[in-house]
């Protein structure tokens, strides 16, 4: 496995040599797209993205989970998690590349 990571900055890059905006236009684009996901899922909207996934916003609700050392109960508070599934062409694409 690769030890490389996409940043925000590989992405406007990216955008820049693919689409021919500026760089300073390609940024604002990446970052202008993210915040309209993000906000969508601070709102408890989901985002499909087409081919790539969907992401979702779920509710947790409170429960008792257990030190594995210790083994002493310990209360969880109810939260809000974001969850990812991702396409049948993603899966697709992500176990191909395993094959290599």
């Amino acid at each position: 496995m690769s030890d490389k990571t996409l940043t925000r900055m590989d992405l406007s890059e990216s955008v820049f040599r693919e689409v021919g905006l500026s760089r300073n236009e390609s940024a604002q684009l990446v970052e202008s797209v993210l915040q309209h996901v993000s906000d969508a899922l601070v709102r408890g909207e989901q985002v499909k993205i087409s081919s790539f996934g969907t992401f979702s916003v779920r509710d947790k609700a409170a429960r008792v989970g257990r030190n594995p050392k210790t083994g002493e109960e310990v209360p969880i508070s109810p939260r809000r998690v974001l969850t990812f599934r991702p396409s049948h062409l993603m899966k697709e694409r992500v176990a191909a590349g395993n094959r290599k």
